[in-house]
């Protein structure tokens, strides 16, 4: 492993194979440390990996072609470096010079008038950050919880939701589903410095970045609390703020209690996923008394949970007004049912009620909603162009839902995108009977909406397939890449036509032949005679993003540098 950055004459004849080789071979030594609890080894790893070429190659790489924020400058209006400007960037990579502000963006939040402040550090920063990040995630990922889910390379809200049902599958419990206020701009400095408890560069380092600034409408505002949602390494930070969290509440109750005679597991179930997290028991104090151990726990971070929305609730009993609960865009409730429709534990007996699963009405009228508008803003335009922006917003929901109870949620949405397109329909022929309209728009008898040129996709066309929860003791960073390539074909956001593409390809990329691994930004599809249009399966494969962005860049193949790494 070279540790001294030689001069990089040209970006595209770097061998990423190498690269990624001599990086992921160090980030296993730091998790495997890690793991055996070899303090003064992880940190003699962390210092080798900050000074690799290899690492800080792959940390700018990853800002600058990877990253969807690759386009959105600092403060310093920086941004979309050619490949000269990245191999410039890599040799004056500088861990010692001071952070700079970030650039404040408000974005709304969805469903309400408040908007969410974005910090975006300079591009230099985002790519010592990235570096920052290479070193620090396999030593916690080696460290944090089995139930957390939220901002964690192969994990998902998805698996989050299936960790609930197997906590509830076989018997009814009270939740307590909790917000923390303003998780991203209150966690304190001081005890976060003190948990990481890393060695002095990384301690200055993230700290210069806590510490730098705001810049809003031209003016600088000091940042005393929290990590500015928008940086490389806020959600890793995130993370290390909020763990400990399931091991406090484990800690406050018994593993077990006698019960009417018998034993039985009284510790509640904590499912985090970011700063979202549900506490689980079939015993309503242990849930009261979990939420004051959390509220006293979170003090010490600077933390608090938001009254509005921390609620207690029951899946099958009515309780306080309410049954069941909404976490991640999904309900999740239980029902009464008969002998006939009963679910049944691990001894196949009834158990007297089903649990079910589904999108939260909320999300699937804001979805309606977002169709709506696109409908309302075409107005004019030909149908094969309505379609075509109707049909990658119609998948990508229906493929995050398609894990759940969806089939009558899909039904009704297709049912009220008919009203709408006949409405659409009408007000562009006023004065068309119905049967010539119907014979215009729609491709008879399946009553499809469309043209020859392309046709509209329902939302009940999409499968319903049960998702395969991640391992909880499972980690991108054993060394287990068939196990992680092989998950790609099970991820929710992967539309079925991909993942049937990955396994044909065998979880690798079609370019440079190397697996597709949690922390892969995006997967890219490649038209290989050039023409977007041909979508045929014989001329499509995927290939990562910075892999699409070779294929297309004109000029000679990349050739390995000699004696550029060891």
């Amino acid at each position: 492993m070279c540790t001294k950055t030689p001069e990089v004459t040209s970006w595209q004849d770097i061998p990423w194979h190498k690269v990624e080789a001599n990086v992921h071979a160090l980030q296993r030594r730091i998790y495997r440390a890690q793991q055996q609890g070899d303090r003064r080894k992880v940190k003699s790893l962390q210092r080798l990996l900050l000074r690799s070429t290899s690492a800080k190659l792959l940390a700018v790489r990853r800002v600058t072609q990877d990253n969807q924020g690759k386009k959105t400058p600092g403060i310093d209006g920086v941004a979309c470096l050619d490949p000269d400007e990245r191999g410039q960037l890599v040799r004056t990579l500088d861990l010692r010079r001071p952070a700079q502000p970030v650039r404040r963006v408000w974005i709304p939040k969805p469903g309400t008038e408040e908007k969410r402040p974005l910090g975006i550090p300079t591009l230099s920063d985002r790519a010592i950050q990235a570096l920052v990040k290479l070193a620090l995630e396999p030593q916690w990922e080696a460290r944090f919880e089995p139930n957390s889910y939220g901002f964690r390379p192969g994990r998902s809200c998805h698996d989050a939701i299936e960790a609930i049902f197997n906590a509830i599958r076989y018997k009814p419990k009270y939740v307590l589903d909790a917000d923390i206020a303003k998780c991203f701009d209150r966690i304190d400095h001081r005890a976060l410095l003190a948990k990481i408890d890393t060695f002095s560069l990384l301690r200055r380092l993230i700290k210069g970045w806590l510490k730098a600034g705001v810049m809003d409408g031209g003016q600088l505002f000091p940042t005393e609390a929290g990590t500015p949602q928008g940086g490389v390494l806020s959600p890793l930070l995130a993370n290390i703020a909020l763990h400990g969290l399931e091991e406090a509440v484990a800690a406050a109750f018994p593993k077990t209690r006698r019960v009417a005679g018998t034993k039985k597991r009284w510790t509640p179930a904590v499912i985090r996923y970011a700063d979202d997290f549900v506490v689980l028991h079939e015993d309503r104090d242990v849930v009261r008394r979990a939420r004051e151990v959390i509220e006293e726990w979170l003090r010490g971070m600077g933390l608090e949970l938001k009254p509005s929305k921390t609620t207690i609730s029951h899946t099958l009993e009515e309780y306080e007004g309410k049954v069941g609960f909404n976490f991640l865009g999904f309900t999740v409730r239980q029902f009464r049912v008969g002998r006939h429709h009963t679910g049944r534990d691990g001894q196949s007996k009834p158990l007297g009620f089903k649990t079910l699963i589904k999108p939260s009405q909320a999300k699937a009228k804001a979805h309606h909603h977002r169709l709506r508008e696109v409908i309302r803003k075409q107005r004019t335009i030909a149908p094969e162009v309505l379609i075509a922006h109707l049909n990658p917003v119609i998948r990508g929901w229906a493929n995050y839902y398609r894990t759940a109870v969806s089939k009558a949620t899909f039904a009704k949405l297709d049912d009220r995108l008919y009203s709408t397109l006949r409405r659409w329909a009408r007000r562009r022929h006023p004065n068309k009977p119905a049967r010539w309209i119907a014979r215009r728009y729609w491709l008879l008898p399946a009553w499809e909406f469309g043209t020859r040129k392309g046709v509209l996709v329902r939302h009940g066309q999409t499968r319903i397939v049960r998702h395969v929860k991640v391992s909880g003791g499972k980690s991108p960073y054993d060394g287990d890449w068939m196990y992680w390539a092989s998950r790609w074909g099970y991820y929710p956001d992967v539309n079925p036509a991909t993942a049937r593409m990955l396994k044909a390809q065998r979880g690798k990329c079609a370019h440079c032949k190397r697996l597709f691994l949690p922390g892969d930004d995006l997967i890219e599809r490649h038209h290989k005679d050039g023409e977007r249009t041909h979508n045929q399966r014989s001329n499509l494969e995927l290939l990562h993003r910075h892999c699409h962005d070779a294929v297309h860049r004109p000029g000679p193949e990349p050739k390995p540098l000699d004696g550029m790494f060891s």
